[in-house]
This record gives structure tokens, C-alpha cells and sequence, in this order.
């Protein structure tokens, strides 16, 4: 199914108490998982990652492991042109204050205007009043795909999603239908990840169940994943799949990586050698091809 419109304006919703029932999960497939790589390796994409100062590095690092371009500008005097020049951007609230955010705010609308896919990740949101008020101001700009971890996507639901500072403290099972209800209220396509990662448009909902508990313990992949979606984003068409694969991708990349590591320490190497290595041809066999 076609991914929903990019300029779909979020529609307001009133205060849930009961997630909406949920639509068909589907696995995404592995010969889909290639393609997309495939694809993504073919063009290469700039993406622009207005991202959590703690993470820039392996962002950065993620990006280039995998075939895709990154580009960190910041300043507010330079986000609303480069956002026309960029495949896709990504808008991380990780390490959010007031100068920051005005440059993600110039960047989101740029991208709309533009027509180029942004990604939204709510770090904490849900936890903090000011980082909560500034996703929602965020999500009026009609990102194409939203990245969280369950808390995060309950809080932007409307629910009830507690979390502990950045961490999760639901499960994506417990979000997976207030994903859903977001992907329809806000015309995105929503990631809600966590041991099994659920992407949906609202309508249709591949599961991603890969990956590996090591992964949580290295600071940084979960925003790596949300700019590998931006990346995967650009010049999709169809941003659903885009998004599914996207997560596959880092979520397969993880377990080859803990197969090849003995802890935090040496995982990040064997991750960016895992995300550098992978070919679309090995997906259609055996994820730890």
C-alpha cells in the first residue's frame, strides 16, 4: 500500500484512555528488506541530521557504514536552504534548548516547503513538559515518518507512556495500536521499537522481530536507527516499506554484530563492519548471511 500523503496536516485529538483496536501484522519480508538497500545504496542520500549532541559521531558513522551521505549543519542561519538540498532530514529532541529548537523548527518547515521527507525522533518526550510541547509544535511541519521507543509514541498518541529519561517503560506490543492511531492522526509512518520493532501507516504494520537486548547498551543506536530511516526515506516510494527496512537492516546488522563481540566495547565496531559488509542478496537467504 502507497505510503499517505507528506502534507497531510496532524489532525487534533482529544485525550484516550483505550488504544484503538489494532490492524493486520505482517513480518516485512527479507527480499524487500534487498531491494530497499538495493535502492539505497544506488543514490546514496544526504541526510540531514539535526540530531542529539551526544550521539553525532556513530550517527554520523551509521550513515556512512551503511552507503548514505551525513551532514550535521545546526546553525539556524543555514538549516532552511540546506533542508532543500538534502534527500531527507532528521529532527532528533534528544539534547533540546531554545536555539536548537528554533533551528529544528526552521528545518522541519523548510523540509515541508520543500517537499524533502523529515523524520521525527521524541526522545523523552512524554517525561518533560518543554521537549513534549516542542514534538507536537514539531509535528505541525507533517514529518514523513516518526521514530520512538513505546513511551515516546504513547505520550505523542495521547496515552498514558511513562518512560525512564530516554529509556522505554512499556513495550512496543503495549504501543503498537497507539502507533497506529498516530500514523492515521498525523498522515506518518510510525516505528514504534523495542524487542519487536512495529512500523505502520495506520493501515498495514510490518514487524520487525530481530536485533539483540546488546544493542540497548550502547549509547546511540536507537538515534542511529531514526537517521538510517531518514536516509531510507529519501526518494522512497513507498515510505512505508522504506521505514520497515530501514529498521530490519539495523536490527539484523545488530545480531550479526553481538555474534562478533564480547560486549558493549567491541560491539560498535562489529556493527559499523556489520552495516558496511551486508548485501541485499544475503537478505533474501539468511539474516546472519
Amino acid at each position: 500500500m502507497p505510503s499517505k500523503s507528506p502534507s497531510k496536516s496532524p489532525r487534533k485529538s482529544s485525550a484516550r484512555t483505550t488504544p484503538p483496536s489494532a490492524g493486520t501484522v505482517t513480518p516485512v519480508p527479507l527480499s524487500l528488506v534487498g531491494s530497499e538497500l538495493a535502492r539505497l545504496r544506488a543514490t546514496a542520500p544526504l541526510t540531514h541530521c539535526l540530531t542529539n549532541e551526544v550521539v553525532q559521531g556513530i550517527t554520523a558513522n551509521v550513515l556512512l557504514a551503511l552507503g548514505a551521505s551525513p551532514a550535521m549543519i545546526v546553525a539556524e542561519e543555514e538549516v532552511t536552504a540546506f533542508a532543500g538540498i538534502a534527500g531527507a532530514v532528521l529532527v532528533n529532541v534528544g539534547t533540546l534548548y531554545p536555539e536548537r529548537f528554533a533551528a529544528m523548527r526552521r528545518a522541519a518547515q523548510a523540509a515541508q516547503q520543500a517537499g524533502t521527507p523529515w523524520v521525527l525522533d521524541p526522545v523523552a518526550v512524554g517525561v518533560l513538559d518543554y521537549r513534549t510541547g516542542a514534538a507536537r509544535e514539531l509535528m505541525a511541519f507533517a514529518p514523513a515518518a516518526i521514530r520512538g521507543n513505546a513511551s515516546e509514541i504513547l505520550a505523542l498518541a495521547g496515552f498514558t507512556g511513562g518512560g525512564k529519561g530516554v529509556d522505554s517503560t512499556a513495550s512496543a506490543d503495549a504501543a503498537r495500536e497507539a502507533a497506529e492511531q498516530l500514523a492515521r492522526d498525523t498522515g506518518a509512518i510510525v516505528a514504534v521499537t523495542g524487542e519487536t520493532d512495529y512500523i505502520t501507516d495506520g493501515e498495514r504494520t510490518w514487524a520487525v522481530p530481530w536485533g539483540n537486548p546488546l544493542m540497548t547498551r550502547v549509547v546511540g543506536t536507537g538515534c542511529a536507527l531514526s537517521a538510517v530511516v531518514a536516509a531510507f526515506c529519501a526518494g522512497a516510494t513507498n515510505r512505508l516499506d522504506a521505514v520497515a527496512a530501514a529498521c530490519a537492516v539495523m536490527a539484523i546488522c545488530g545480531e550479526v554484530a553481538t555474534g562478533e563481540s564480547h560486549g558493549p566495547g567491541s560491539f560498535t565496531p562489529a556493527f559499523l563492519d556489520a552495516l558496511y559488509l551486508i548485501q541485499p542478496e544475503q537478505l533474501a537467504g539468511t539474516v546472519n548471511a
